[in-house]
């Protein structure tokens, strides 16, 4: 018999298996992508309710974006009726560790006395639209609360503030403000409307807006007086950030207005360096006297 050659090995046994082993190989990767693909799909609604879960709570308890319905706070925060009102970030962690302090622009929420309100929130008849006004709001892209009011503070519990003095500055505890951020409304005037004097009750915030004549404040709200004084639970955040309009972007500026009124003048600030310079010579010298007679004295032991 005639010996054949050994058979050739077919094009597909170069796989482990024999040629079918690539098909197979094949069907099972194709398999595993259509398994991604749908894996993703079925996380994809568990993702967004985590984000929106999350969204909510860094609203609720970090920060929110507030946005400025008046032009109460012109022209440090931007509002008015049919314009592109500013967008501010409003921090909810820093007054967990102290209190607000004077120059600071707070959002808080009015108190009962405060029944003029600087705008209406639309309320609508329809139960879908008004839920998602709701989540919205809750979500920091709706319009906040009509009960939520900007403003500075220029005061706090147990100063006395009252205005104003003969160069139209208002007074705390008988010392003039620098206000450099107070903006005088064209048609308005530039004189402020005085109050009398009034002591901010303990845990109470004295509120005013940077538009002096345009502004219901703690000056007017509840009747004026102790009334007018917000709370300091009722604080909700401090407002640190302006975010949008992007043409508007920048940190909003909280200059100390009792800083310059309540510091001592210049020369005062001297003293203390003077006088430690001053009674550095004699201690210096005594000191040197004293080590000097020590000196002699264990000289003279030692002989």
């Amino acid at each position: 018999m005639r010996s054949t050659g050994p058979e050739e090995e077919p094009q597909g046994s170069q796989y482990p298996g024999g040629a079918a082993e690539e098909p197979r190989r094949r069907s099972r990767r194709g398999r595993s992508g259509d398994g991604k693909k749908g894996s993703f799909w079925r996380e994809l609604p568990i993702l967004i309710v985590t984000a929106l879960v999350l969204t909510v709570l860094i609203q609720a308890f970090v920060a929110r974006v507030y946005v400025i319905p008046s032009q109460s706070m012109e022209e440090t925060l931007h509002g008015c009726p049919g314009c592109n009102n500013d967008r501010v970030l409003v921090d909810k962690i820093s007054y967990r560790f102290g209190d607000p302090s004077p120059g600071d622009v707070v959002v808080f929420r009015g108190p009962q006395a405060w029944g003029q309100n600087e705008f209406q929130t639309p309320e609508t008849t329809n139960p879908v639209v008004g839920f998602f006004q709701q989540v919205t709001s809750l979500l920091g892209f709706g319009a906040p609360d009509e009960k939520d009011f900007v403003k500075r503070v220029v005061a706090v519990g147990g100063q006395t503030v009252e205005c104003c003095d003969t160069q139209n500055r208002v007074l705390v505890d008988g010392e003039p403000l620098n206000e450099p951020y107070i903006h005088w409304e064209p048609g308005r005037g530039v004189g402020q409307e005085e109050f009398e004097s009034v002591t901010v009750p303990p845990g109470h915030l004295w509120v005013m807006g940077d538009n002096r004549n345009d502004s219901a404040d703690s000056r007017v709200q509840g009747g004026g007086g102790p009334a007018g004084a917000v709370p300091v639970d009722n604080v909700i955040g401090k407002a640190q950030v302006i975010v949008l309009p992007p043409t508007r972007w920048q940190n909003i500026p909280e200059p100390d207005p009792q800083a310059q009124a309540l510091a001592a003048p210049g020369w005062q600030a001297g003293v203390p360096l003077g006088v430690g310079v001053a009674a550095a010579f004699p201690v210096v010298r005594a000191g040197r006297k004293l080590v000097g007679e020590a000196t002699d004295r264990r000289s003279q032991e030692l002989h």
